[in-house]
């Protein structure tokens, strides 16, 4: 196998994790669809028991803000086609502070 034929599978085998087709396939997805899938639950959970066997806040934070990203995008980004406005920038706007909010409370004002 020469490295032109190596180039091209390993293309076609990357070619549904391009961008374009990631936000396709996130836009067209149901929350419920998300979160009843096998990989998502068990990454989830083996990342939620890490972060409670060590009592991590980094780690519980850091999958809080996963969760509520992907909730947000599903909710705040238009679909193709359509166009961005103020109206649909009001949810990723709100959610991204709700985000930021939680994280400097945790992190910098409450203490152990």
């Amino acid at each position: 196998m020469d490295n032109q034929q190596l180039t091209e599978k390993a293309t076609e085998a990357l070619r549904p994790f391009e961008t374009a087709n990631l936000m396709n396939t996130i836009q067209h997805l149901t929350l419920k669809q998300i979160f009843t899938h096998p990989v998502f639950l068990v990454v989830v959970t083996a990342i939620f028991f890490f972060g409670v066997v060590k009592r991590s806040k980094t780690v519980l934070l850091t999958l809080f803000t996963l969760i509520a990203f992907i909730v947000i995008v599903r909710f705040a980004i238009p679909a193709p086609g359509e166009e961005l406005s103020l109206k649909s920038l009001l949810p990723f706007i709100s959610g991204g502070l709700v985000i930021g909010g939680v994280i400097i409370y945790f992190s910098l004002i409450k203490s152990d």
